[in-house]
């Protein structure tokens, strides 16, 4: 029966070239997908725990309330433990910095005492060496004019002072925790004397003479242990990355659980879509394997025939999706290191991948063929020479069909809710997996009716249309099958843009939330004309000024007493404030989250005005009143409030505050805001999303294959039924008409029902991931919807456009003498 398989593979090598491609783009799919959770990883690895990439073990304070702070006690306890060759305590200091041409704010750091542990990427000049020297990076260094030999005076927050000298310049560091400053680097001998005292430590970096092992990782947490370390966590630097996330994110991996949640739906999809279009091809098989059966052959061959088939079909195009996401995830991550902001993109490998690409594509043409070959084999040779029914009501496999997805609509159904409700992805998932597989199964019972209801549009085309619209309703099987190919891809698509837009409007909402304001100046005497010119600047977008307008007295709270308080004017609020909660009303004081007091005092220019207090969604929000309630007094000072375009990157914010700082005339360091934390977050999270956007590539080709499939394979069997239209007189454009027609018909309404469910998916999926972090409301992008509409009723119309010319071309007696 092997020889059959090769010979069935040679004689209908069209049909199993298409089953191929779509057994190449769903392993490509999921292997992809695994690459995206490495590739992840490496990345985050490069941007978050950059500082300690080189280290073979990070030791950090440790999690809970309150832990020790690492110093000199812990550092001298691990160098003394077995295998550790290297050690380098991480000092860091804010403070500012004076040079020739400008002031500004920066964090330093101190370099690794050996350069194995070393993360600084050195451009020019040389590391520091000696106390007095710092380098800068290539950043810094451009925007205030800096090179090796630049004199600079570093002081701290407790007003110690000393001077420095560049020594280098260095690339600056990924890490969205320091790209929103300034960043030097000096000997642990320079930093020590500006530092707060006694000296902490934010990690200890290990060097070790091989891999961090459990006996080493337990032989240094008993030495801590012995030191009063007892909460220190010793970690890889993959570990550290993973618990910097964690801590960021209230505890819970959500980048983990989005990642395997996609993997999930990659495997999900890869069923669905291969299992679609093989069980099409052995479905149109039907005659001829039980042909085969009356010629003796055994119900276990023809099996094993049509397994073997599904084995080298398999292999050959699972190889293929292997070697495509290698290469394909390869050459995205590479364009997206080109691009600014993204050098840090990672593209990294792993052995699982390949692995479970080959395992799952061979297992899943296997499990795809052997469904219906089973139905084939199941029944007497002579009776599996009829056409077999369709599910539906009437006929028992059709109602088992329908029961079985009724059950597992209804119970998915509860499952999707209750893990939405709950913020449980892991509940969440199999219960949107078990919905969709549900209404695939039932997808007899509504596709076709929708597309037949639908296809009164088609009316006008005449016969075409009025023929399109009733295939769609005599053989509603052959309309299902064809309708889920797409139906699957776009669902995925349209859950994927969804959710992605639902994540960002979640995201901004938080960052909205926790800082409010992009840029501030501190208050002070500033030329009105000044302020007005700061308009001009590029990636402007708004500026207000807020008079300081008097004091409030009489706070619980001792550190809010006799805290300034500012006026805005309402239309300054709703244009410079995302979140309405921080646009304070007449009548009211707007206070800091953090504020107890229900009713406060306004002290101004003599006069107390009670008012009742409302809450900011931040701590570092400063007192204010709506300037209908307090009036600014004449030659009060003013802060200065500067909105910004959306999109601006690290490097043009760090620009613009250079640019505000001299056109108001303030040091650097006097311009804050919360501008630069939201652009180093959310490039992380558009990197991740610009790789989602190259999986959503392949999963549309899935579905388009898909339809191609259906669509050829459909043709095919219906080879006589065309010929015989053609001989009552339909001509070869009225053939050709209805077979576009009848796939747009198809297409579009598989389209309209994926976009429904996919941004359902999306919704309760986002839902589930980041409900229990941030509020989650749904953010449908109709546009992108619309587009995906649009582009699946045209991906239909090409689809049918091969097929279609294949059938016209027929003579009428040569399509009715095909078998």
């Amino acid at each position: 029966m092997f020889q059959v398989a090769l010979a069935q593979i040679k004689l209908h090598s069209r049909r199993f070239i298409a089953v191929g491609l779509a057994v190449l783009l769903a392993v490509a799919f999921l292997v992809a997908t695994l690459l995206v959770n490495s590739s992840t990883q490496a990345t985050l690895k490069a941007s978050l725990g950059e500082s300690f990439a080189k280290a073979d073990a990070v030791i950090s304070a440790g999690p809970g309330l309150n832990p020790k702070l690492l110093d000199q006690t812990a550092v001298d306890a691990v160098g003394k433990v077995p295998g550790v060759t290297a050690s380098y305590a991480q000092l860091e200091t804010a403070l500012q910095v004076k040079s020739p041409n400008s002031t500004f704010y920066s964090k330093l750091l101190n370099t690794a005492p050996e350069s194995a542990l070393e993360s600084a990427v050195l451009v020019s000049g040389a590391l520091p060496s000696a106390p007095g020297q710092v380098a800068v990076d290539e950043k810094t260094a451009e925007r205030s004019s800096l090179a090796v030999g630049s004199a600079l005076t570093l002081t701290s927050s407790t007003g110690q002072s000393t001077s420095a000298t560049v020594s280098g310049i260095v690339k600056p560091s990924s890490d969205p925790m320091r790209s929103g400053s300034a960043q030097l680097l000096a000997t642990t001998q320079t930093i020590a004397p500006l530092a707060v005292q006694p000296l902490v430590y934010q990690t200890i970096q290990l060097k070790l003479d091989g891999k961090l092992s459990d006996a080493e990782r337990s032989g240094l947490a008993q030495a801590l242990a012995a030191a009063g370390f007892d909460k220190a966590t010793v970690n890889t630097p993959d570990q550290q990355t993973t618990a910097q996330i964690q801590s960021k994110t209230g505890g819970d991996d959500v980048l983990t659980l989005v990642l395997l949640a996609f993997a999930a739906i990659a495997i999900i999809v890869a069923v669905l879509v291969v299992s679609n279009t093989f069980a099409v091809l052995v479905a149109q098989r039907t005659r001829e394997l039980a042909l085969l059966r009356c010629i003796g052959a055994k119900k276990s061959q023809i099996r094993n025939s049509v397994l073997a088939e599904a084995a080298i079909v398999g292999v050959v195009s699972s190889a293929a999706g292997v070697a495509a996401a290698f290469g394909g995830m390869y050459a995205l991550i590479s364009w997206l290191k080109t691009t600014p902001g993204n050098q840090f993109a990672t593209f990294q490998g792993n052995l699982s991948a390949p692995i479970a690409g080959m395992l799952v594509g061979i297992l899943l043409t296997a499990a795809a063929a052997l469904v219906p070959a089973r139905a084939a084999t199941a029944v007497a040779p002579l009776a599996a020479m009829r056409p077999v029914d369709d599910a539906a009501l009437s006929n028992r496999s059709g109602r088992t069909r329908l029961a079985i997805g009724g059950v597992l609509i209804a119970l998915g159904g509860l499952l999707l809710a209750f893990g939405a409700i709950s913020s449980n992805l892991m509940i969440a998932l199999p219960g949107g997996a078990m919905t969709f597989i549900g209404l695939l199964l039932c997808a007899s019972l509504f596709v076709p009716r929708l597309v037949s209801a639908f296809g009164k549009l088609a009316s006008p085309a005449g016969v075409p249309g009025k023929l399109a619209s009733l295939n769609a309703v005599r053989n509603p099987g052959r309309t299902t099958a064809t309708a889920s190919a797409l139906l699957i891809g776009v669902t995925l698509v349209s859950m994927m843009l969804t959710g992605a837009s639902t994540a960002r409007s979640a995201f901004e909402t938080t960052f909205d939330e926790r800082y409010p304001v992009d840029i501030s100046v501190e208050a002070g005497s500033y030329d009105p004309a000044k302020v007005q010119s700061l308009k001009t600047l590029a990636g402007v977008s708004a500026v207000a000024q807020l008079p300081l307008v008097g004091e409030v007295v009489g706070s619980s709270d001792p550190m809010l007493t006799g805290g300034s308080v500012y006026g805005i004017s309402s239309s300054d609020a709703a244009t410079m404030l995302g979140s309405a909660q921080n646009r304070v009303q007449p009548g009211k004081l707007l206070m800091p989250k953090s504020a107890k007091d229900s009713t406060l005092t306004v002290k101004s220019g003599g006069t107390d005005r009670s008012l009742p207090v409302v809450k900011a969604t931040s701590n570092g929000f400063a007192p204010m009143v709506n300037l209908d309630t307090v009036p600014a007094p004449a030659g009060a000072e003013q802060a200065v409030w500067v909105k910004l375009v959306p999109g601006l990157g690290s490097s043009q914010i760090l620009d613009l505050r250079t640019q505000i700082a001299k056109t108001l005339a303030v040091d650097d360091y006097a311009v804050t805001g919360g501008a630069m934390e939201k652009a180093s977050f959310n490039q992380v999270i558009d990197l991740m999303l610009l790789v989602v956007t190259g999986l959503l590539a392949i999963a549309v080709l899935i579905a388009l294959i898909g339809v191609a499939n259906t669509l050829s394979l459909s043709v095919l069997e219906r080879t006589r039924e065309n010929a015989l239209l053609r001989a009552l007189g339909l001509t070869k454009r009225g053939l050709r008409g209805m077979l576009a027609l009848e796939a747009v018909l198809v297409a579009g309404v598989a389209a309209l029902i994926g976009v429904a469910l996919g941004g359902l998916y999306g919704w309760l999926g986002a839902q589930s991931a980041l409900g229990g972090f941030t509020a989650v409301v749904p953010n449908l992008p109709w546009l992108q919807l619309l587009l995906v509409v649009a582009v699946a009723a045209a991906a239909g119309l090409a689809a049918s456009v091969v097929p279609a010319r294949r059938a016209a071309k027929l003579s009428p007696v040569e399509g009715l003498a095909t078998d």
